[in-house]
C-alpha cells in the first residue's frame, strides 16, 4: 500500500516537472520569436528615400500608403514632398532607381535629394507625378498638421496663411483651435484669429458674424477683404452689412499706410543702386574733374568679374559674392589705373577731350567683352542667404536682395568717407583737388595721387557691378543703362561732395519711385530729368556745392 502511494506520488512529480520544463521552453521560444519579429520590423522599416521612391512609382493605393508612412517620419523634407506633389511640381523618370525632381516657379528643375540643377536631356525624360482629388485633400490635411506644429514661427505662420487661402473647414478648425491654446507667437496668433473669424462668418447667427467682423477689422489678408466685401453687399442683416463696410474702410487705411512704407523702401532701394553706380564717378569726376564716359563699362567689368568667380568656383556659390567684392574692386581698379596712366594723364585740364577719349575707351571695352564672353547676357546665381522675401504682413513684403543692396550701399559710402577723411590717401586727394600746385610744392606726388584716385573710383564702380549683377542680367550693355543716372546723381548732389552724392541718390530714387505709379517708368525718368534741369538752372553747383579754393575753379 505504501509502495503504491510512493509510486503514485513519484509519477505525479515527474509529470509536473516535465510540464514545467515544457512551459518554460515554450515561453522562451515565443519570447524569442516576438523579439525576432520586433527586430525584423525595426530592420525592415522603410527609409525616407525608399518611401519617396514608392510615392513616385506606385499606384494610387501605394501612394496613399507611402503618404501615411512619410507622415510618421521625423524628417523636415516630408513637407517639401507633400507640397511639390500637391501642387503638381513633383517629377520622376522611369529609370531604376528613378530620378526625382522638383520644378520651381522660375522654371528651373532640380534633383529632389541633392538640390542640384538637372541637364536638359534629363529634364526631357521626366514625367509629372499625378494624383487624384482624394489624395490631394489628404495631402492638404497632413501638411496642415505637420506645418502648424513646426518649431519655426515662419513655418507655422505660413501654414495658417495657407489654410486661410485654401478655406478653413471642419478638418482644420480643430487644428487651429488646439494650436491657439499653446501658441506664443503674436504673429501666428493673429493669423489663427483671422482664420477662426473667417470660419465664424459662415454662422447663421448675426451676433457671431458681428463678433467675427470686429476681429477682421485689423486683418490684411486678401481672403478677409473679399469675404467682408461680399458681406457688405449681400448679407441679409443691415447691421452686419454696415459693420463689414466699416471694417473694409479700416483695412483700406492700414493698406495705404503699408503701401506708402513699401514705396519708400523701394525708393531707397533704387537710391542705393544709384548711389553705388554714382559714388565712384563722384570721385573721378567730382574730385579730379575728369568726365569719364567709360564709368559704366567699369561697372560692367565688376559684374563680369562676379560671373567669372562663380564659373571658377562653382561649389562656392554661397560665398561667391563675398569673394567677388574684393576681386571686382581689384580688377576694375587696375583697369581704371591703366586708363588713367595710358590716356587721361595727358588730358588733364581739357574736359571735352577727356569726354571723347573715355567714350572711345567705353566702346573698346564693350567690344572686348563681346569678343571674350560673346554678346549674350550672362545670369549670375544668387546665394540662398540673399534670395527670398521678408514678409512683414500680407501687404508688405521686402525682398532680401534689395534690402542687402541698400545696406551694402551705405557700408560702401561709410568706407569711402573713412578713406577720404581718415587716411593719408584721402588727405592727399583733397589737397590735390583743392590746389594742385600747392600740393606739389609741399611734396605730394600729384601724378601718383591721380592714378590711385582714379583707381579708387574705378574699383568702387566694380563693386557696384557686383550688386547690380543680382538684380539684372550681366551683358556688354550693362553700364550704358547707368552712366546717365550716375552723372545725374553727381551733378544734383554737388560736384566732389560725397554727402551730396548720398542725398541726391536717395532723393532721385524716392522721387522716381513715387512718380512711376502715376506716370509710368519712362515718363517718370523724363520728368525727373526735367526737374533736375530746372534745379540746376537755379543752383548750378548742386545741393552741396564745394567750399574753399576748389569752389572758385
Amino acid at each position: 500500500m505504501t509502495d503504491n502511494c510512493h509510486h503514485t506520488l513519484w509519477r505525479s512529480l515527474s509529470r509536473f516537472c516535465l510540464f514545467f520544463v515544457f512551459a518554460i521552453t515554450c515561453s522562451a521560444t515565443l519570447h524569442a520569436q516576438d523579439e525576432a519579429a520586433v527586430n525584423a520590423e525595426v530592420t525592415e522599416a522603410p527609409t525616407f528615400e525608399e518611401l519617396v521612391y514608392q510615392l513616385v512609382q506606385g499606384n494610387l493605393r501605394q501612394m496613399g500608403e507611402a503618404v501615411d508612412a512619410l507622415t510618421e517620419l521625423d524628417n523636415p523634407r516630408v513637407v517639401d514632398v507633400f507640397d511639390a506633389l500637391g501642387s503638381g511640381d513633383l517629377y520622376a523618370d522611369r529609370s531604376e532607381p528613378p530620378t526625382i525632381a522638383i520644378r520651381h516657379n522660375n522654371g528651373s528643375t532640380t534633383e529632389f535629394f541633392t538640390g542640384a540643377p538637372l541637364l536638359d536631356e534629363t529634364v526631357a525624360e521626366l514625367r509629372q507625378v499625378r494624383i487624384n482629388n482624394r489624395l490631394r485633400s489628404q495631402l492638404r490635411t497632413l501638411m496642415a498638421q505637420l506645418s502648424i506644429n513646426d518649431e519655426s514661427v515662419d513655418v507655422r505662420y505660413n501654414a495658417v496663411r495657407r489654410m486661410i487661402r485654401d478655406g478653413v473647414d471642419e478638418d482644420t478648425i480643430t487644428l487651429l483651435q488646439d494650436r491657439q491654446r499653446i501658441e506664443s507667437a503674436a504673429r501666428v496668433n493673429g493669423a489663427i484669429a483671422t482664420a477662426l473669424a473667417l470660419y465664424e462668418l459662415r454662422s447663421d447667427q448675426p451676433t457671431r458674424r458681428l463678433e467675427a467682423i470686429s476681429i477682421l477689422r485689423g486683418s490684411l489678408e486678401r481672403e478677409a477683404r473679399n469675404t467682408l466685401r461680399q458681406l457688405s453687399e449681400n448679407d441679409p442683416d443691415e447691421e452686419v452689412r454696415t459693420a463689414a463696410e466699416n471694417a473694409l474702410n479700416s483695412i483700406a487705411g492700414k493698406m495705404r499706410f503699408f503701401r506708402f512704407i513699401e514705396t519708400v523702401f523701394f525708393g531707397l532701394s533704387l537710391g542705393s543702386v544709384l548711389l553705388l553706380a554714382g559714388i565712384g564717378l563722384a570721385i573721378t569726376f567730382g574730385v579730379m574733374g575728369v568726365i569719364n564716359m567709360a564709368h559704366g563699362e567699369l561697372i560692367m567689368i565688376g559684374a563680369y568679374t562676379t560671373w567669372m568667380v562663380q564659373q571658377l568656383f562653382p561649389d562656392l556659390i554661397q560665398w561667391s559674392l563675398l569673394i567677388a567684392i574684393p576681386a571686382a574692386f581689384v580688377v576694375s581698379g587696375l583697369v581704371g589705373i591703366a586708363i588713367e596712366r595710358g590716356v587721361i594723364r595727358f588730358l588733364y585740364g581739357r574736359p571735352l577731350e577727356t569726354l571723347l577719349a573715355t567714350f572711345g575707351i567705353s566702346l573698346i571695352l564693350q567690344q572686348a567683352v563681346r569678343t571674350l564672353f560673346t554678346p549674350l547676357n550672362r545670369s549670375v546665381s544668387s546665394p540662398d542667404w540673399i534670395s527670398g522675401v521678408l514678409t512683414i504682413n500680407p501687404v508688405l513684403s521686402i525682398t532680401y536682395t534689395r534690402l542687402y543692396i541698400l545696406i551694402f550701399g551705405l557700408l560702401v559710402f561709410a568706407a569711402l568717407m573713412l578713406v577720404m577723411k581718415r587716411t593719408s590717401l584721402g588727405l592727399k586727394v583733397r589737397a590735390v583737388s583743392q590746389n594742385r600746385a600747392m600740393a606739389r610744392a609741399v611734396g605730394v606726388r600729384s601724378s601718383w595721387v591721380d592714378a590711385l584716385t582714379f583707381g579708387l573710383g574705378s574699383g568702387v564702380a566694380g563693386i557696384a557691378g557686383v550688386a547690380l549683377s543680382q538684380i539684372t542680367n550681366v551683358g556688354p550693355n550693362l553700364g550704358q543703362a547707368y552712366i546717365i543716372d550716375s552723372f545725374m546723381v553727381v551733378v544734383f548732389g554737388g560736384v566732389g561732395n560725397l554727402w551730396g552724392t548720398l542725398v541726391s541718390a536717395m532723393s532721385l530714387g524716392l522721387i522716381n519711385n513715387f512718380l512711376e505709379p502715376y506716370a509710368g517708368a519712362m515718363l517718370a525718368k523724363v520728368m525727373v530729368l526735367i526737374m533736375l534741369i530746372l534745379f540746376i538752372q537755379k543752383r548750378p553747383k548742386g545741393l552741396f556745392p564745394q567750399k574753399g579754393r576748389a569752389a572758385a575753379d
